[in-house]
């Protein structure tokens, strides 16, 4: 079934659930009790899959990280130069449209007359549908946030253009607009919101490993509203409303209420980015992230975080394999990988360069969906650059990063005062490995401004073998003079679904990486 699913994804993935609608007992069922679907295994399945293959090695190791400069590769330097491989891109597609798919049967479960009672032995239809709804949500936001109009489903709107998912549909799906998508991406999650049972102690009866309480739901989804409509305002009608709204409804309000999947400590089911280095070892923290953590860029100092972002250049690739890596004590232990250097200069800055830290490069890693620090920086934009708000997110981060709490009075004590720049900075400091985020707030807000831009120029660690001590960032792709503005529509959905293909890329504005969407004001 993954196979299957994984396939037409792209093309609209009605023809293999048509094709399996009969054989409902036959999938995601309990071998020992092939009468009783298990909601919350598809649950944990579609969140699990999603991070494996969206926080992974290529996805994030290849473009999302690069492209915002938390990391920089250290052998194959083309794609931190925007040259990122189409299939990277066809994975991120594919793999949402493969877990909207568990979200989306734990809906059908749900409403289905037929087995609607049964899944009362897994919780509330109510909580079960809302949790499936906010997840949807989630996924399909950060795809139109990559590429623009979309395929899309939704619960509560029958829009005769959300044509993916449905059984009933077709292998060619139309695209709808950003606008729809994400008009309904906020009505939904409203909606979803409301239809919570707060009187019930669990989301799913047994074996929920992301939310487990319907009240952490219910903040998430109101934390995820307040995150889109933010990106929105200004875009799409009713953003600012849901602003406030999402805020009345109850956000979250400590480290307690983030939202992450944590992956078992050992090499059975270890975090999708340590994965990446139990064979390979290509990815250091970039340069321009270090100046920026080392206060020799922007205006904040030197931040403690940096010891737990980054590692000693001393440690290597065996360390991390090993469980033997250590934790710098001095700043001057790190060294992050200039940025974007042309291929043929890696091989002399590479031994110069740390890897991230060792509480990331674990397999135990928890993998963020969305952390209490993001929401205190949005209601800090929210009340008109708050410096309180701005202050409790710095802090919050921190301690979510178990700095010492000495050094994050210190550091908060000592905080510029808070403007857009200062407090989308700090955003983008602690949103650190949540890349795809880091970039969405670049592209809205054009900051940090402390990235190395193509055609600006900036030193090496040491000389090239040449004797060279400085380079020139160069995008591979024609015409970029900025951080990629989208992505290219997957090679498969340009072959499988061309008439629609074509249109969505006219309705954009071409199927280009400087293409903006319509939140991108910057």
């Amino acid at each position: 079934m993954k196979k299957i699913f994984s396939i037409i994804a792209v093309a609209g993935l009605s023809l293999a659930l048509n094709s399996c609608a009969d054989k409902l007992d036959e999938i995601d069922t309990n071998p020992n009790s092939t009468e009783n679907p298990l909601p919350t295994g598809l649950f944990n399945n579609g969140n699990k899959e999603y991070m494996d293959y969206t926080r992974d090695g290529w996805v994030s190791g290849r473009m999302m990280l690069p492209f915002v400069q938390y990391s920089a590769q250290k052998i194959y330097t083309e794609e931190d130069r925007y040259q990122y491989r189409l299939t990277t891109g066809d994975q991120l597609w594919a793999r949402t449209y493969y877990v909207a798919q568990d979200y989306k049967k734990i809906i059908d479960y749900n409403i289905d007359p037929a087995t609607k009672g049964k899944m009362l032995a897994y919780g509330s239809n109510e909580n079960q549908i809302a949790a499936s709804r906010i997840m949807l949500s989630y996924v399909f936001a950060n795809l139109a946030d990559a590429f623009g109009d979309i395929p899309y489903w939704s619960y509560g709107n029958k829009d005769a253009d959300f044509q993916a998912l449905n059984i009933e549909g077709t292998l060619q799906p139309k695209f709808a607009t950003q606008l729809k998508v994400y008009t309904d991406i906020l009505k939904e999650l409203k909606e979803a919101s409301e239809m919570i049972d707060l009187s019930k102690d669990k989301v799913f009866s047994e074996g929920d490993q992301l939310f487990k309480s319907p009240a952490k739901l219910k903040k998430f989804a109101n934390s995820l509203r307040l995150r889109i409509a933010t990106r929105l305002k200004g875009s799409v009608p009713g953003a600012e409303a849901h602003i406030a709204d999402a805020i009345a409804s109850g956000v979250m309000t400590s480290n307690d209420d983030t939202v992450g999947l944590t992956y078992e400590n050992n090499l059975v089911n270890p975090s999708p980015f340590f994965s990446t280095y139990i064979s390979r070892s290509d990815f250091s923290v970039s340069k321009p992230f270090v100046q920026l953590l080392k206060g020799e860029k922007g205006v904040f100092g030197v931040d403690p975080r940096i010891f737990k972002y980054a590692a000693p250049i001393s440690n290597s690739a065996t360390d991390i394999r090993e469980y033997t890596m250590t934790e710098a004590t001095n700043i001057s232990e790190i060294q992050g990988m200039p940025y974007g250097v042309p291929s043929s200069l890696t091989s002399s800055q590479s031994g110069t360069a740390s890897y991230f830290g060792k509480d990331i490069l674990k397999p135990g890693f928890t993998e963020i969906f969305m952390e209490y620090a993001e929401v205190e920086f949005l209601l800090s934009e929210a009340n008109g650059w708050s410096q309180a708000n701005y202050e409790k997110g710095v802090k919050a981060s921190m301690e979510r990063w178990g700095i010492d709490a000495t050094k994050i009075n210190t550091f908060v004590a000592g905080l510029p005062a808070a403007s857009k720049a200062n407090v989308i900075t700090q955003k983008y400091i602690a949103l650190f490995m949540q890349p795809n985020e880091a970039w969405s707030e670049y592209r809205r807000t054009g900051y940090p401004n402390t990235l190395l831009l193509p055609g600006q120029t900036a030193n090496l660690n040491k000389p090239s073998a040449t004797g060279v001590t400085t380079y020139t960032f160069t995008s591979l792709i024609a015409g970029l003079t900025d951080v990629p503005t989208r992505i290219f529509y997957p090679t498969t959905v340009q072959t499988l679904n061309t008439a629609n293909y074509q249109a969505a890329s006219a309705s954009i504005g071409g199927d280009k990486m400087d293409t903006k969407l319509i939140w991108d004001k910057n």
